[in-house]
This record gives C-alpha cells, sequence and structure tokens, in this order.
C-alpha cells in the first residue's frame, strides 16, 4: 500500500500531468489515496465527521494547488500527507479540537515487538501510556514507520526534512518511547 515500484509511480506520474491539464482527471489519484488520506486524519482526530470534512479540505486543496506539485521521486500521496498534516493542525486549531491516537490492536500487538517484553495487557497499557507522554511530532514519526510502514524517504517528503533526518528522528522518538516505556514499570 505505500511502496511503490518505478512503474507504479511512472503511472502515477501520467495521471498527475492529465489532471493538471484536466481536473476532471484528478478522480483516479482522488480514488487511490482517498481511504488513506481519511484514515491518517481520523486516526489522529476521533471525530469521524470532522475526519470528513478535513479530508474534504485536502483533496479540494490539492486540486487547486496541482500545477504547483512537483515530482521528486516519491509517491503523490506524500504531498497529499502534507497536505493533509496542515489541515489537520488547521482544524485543531479552529476547533480547539483534541488529538486522539487510535491505535488498533494488530498494529499494537506488531509494535510490541520492538521490546524484548512479553506480549501482555500490562504492557500494552504501559506502551499506550508512554505512548501518550510523547510529543505529537514523536508519535507521528513512530506511526508514520511502525504503524504504517512507510520508508524514510518517504516519511521525509511528508515531514518536510530530509530522509536521513527522518532515519535520526524516528530513531530518537524510539529511544524516548523505550526509556518512557521502561519508566512506567516502575
Amino acid at each position: 500500500m505505500y511502496h511503490h515500484t518505478n512503474e507504479k509511480l511512472r503511472s502515477e506520474l501520467e495521471w498527475i500531468q492529465l489532471a493538471k491539464r484536466d481536473p476532471e482527471k484528478f478522480a483516479s489519484l482522488y480514488e487511490k489515496y482517498h481511504e488513506q488520506i481519511f484514515r491518517y486524519i481520523y486516526q489522529r482526530m476521533d471525530d469521524k465527521e470532522l475526519a470528513f470534512d478535513v479530508t474534504s479540505q485536502v483533496f479540494l486543496k490539492a486540486m487547486n494547488n496541482l500545477p504547483k506539485y512537483e515530482y521528486r521521486g516519491v509517491p503523490f500521496g506524500s504531498w497529499l500527507y502534507r497536505i493533509a498534516k496542515s489541515e489537520l493542525y488547521q482544524a485543531f486549531r479552529d476547533r480547539s479540537s483534541k488529538r486522539a491516537i487510535n491505535i488498533e490492536t494488530v498494529h499494537l500487538a506488531t509494535f510490541m515487538d520492538v521490546f524484548e517484553d512479553e506480549e501482555n495487557e500490562i504492557n500494552k497499557k504501559r506502551l499506550l501510556s508512554s505512548i501518550a507522554e510523547l510529543k505529537e511530532a514523536d508519535v507521528q514519526l513512530i506511526e508514520m514507520r511502525f504503524f504504517e510502514q512507510r520508508p524514510y524517504k518517504e516519511m521525509g517528503e511528508i515531514l518536510g526534512i530530509t530522509e536521513n533526518n527522518a532515519k535520526v528522528k524516528t530513531f530518537r522518538a524510539l529511544e524516548k518511547l523505550k526509556q518512557l516505556f521502561n519508566q512506567n514499570n516502575r
């Protein structure tokens, strides 16, 4: 879902070029990315109606700004995620919404493998408590890398940083999380 072959990237670039000439051609990009962008937003706000509204804003802005889009060797979705991040923060400011973290049990169990403890309810609670103590930027890095399984290059594009910086920041966020996880054991 998040990883693209060179062939898929070329095909997507053709869709983008067509959509730049004819806005009706934007539909294929919308269909490809709508569900992913909606899930990204909904996981962070825990208000389904507002998530639909913000998602609509993301695609409206993308379509209106498509002539400014520049291909950078990563999926078009990376650009959409940057817009989504901006729109999400704007929604929080506009509505004084509280950020939520929705983590499915399946993803949580996979993420627990990073820690060398047995998977059990106590550790899940410790992990959720530890995640809640992290800064927003650290949570976002961990979500993108471990829950969404994004490559560092794409993470960097979404966040507007280099691939190497995405690696370093993710490592540091993970170290903070491990530290909090171990502290919450006491």
